[in-house]
């Protein structure tokens, strides 16, 4: 996994062309080191994604999401249209940041 720290982010990404192994390791990493960080989920390497692969990361997007955190995808191959509303696809990483900006004041407004 490559691992990218900002100030306000990190960003993850798959280094093994793994799509369903790197979900599956993200479940188990992310509650251990990750905890407190938000999230960007970098799979612009990734061309072909069909919604059932996507899925494999709504388990975990739901639980960061769910401590107030930010859980962002990036991919281009997804018709974000498809996504359920409980995940979050861009199709960059600078709409990555700037969706975690957005959610950050929302948060502070007690949305």
């Amino acid at each position: 996994m490559k691992i990218s720290a900002q100030d306000k982010f990190t960003v993850l990404a798959d280094d093994r062309d793994d799509l369903e192994g790197f979900a599956s390791y993200l479940e188990h990493i992310i509650p251990k080191k990750f905890e407190n960080d938000h999230l960007i989920i970098d799979l612009l390497s990734f061309d072909k994604i069909t919604l059932d692969e996507l899925l494999n990361y709504l388990k975990i997007s739901t639980y960061h999401r769910s401590s107030k955190l930010s859980f962002v995808i990036v991919n281009t191959a997804i018709d974000v249209d498809e996504v359920p509303m409980e995940m979050i696809v861009v199709p960059t990483l600078q709409e990555a940041e700037d969706i975690i900006e957005m959610e950050e004041i929302e948060r502070d407004l007690g949305f």
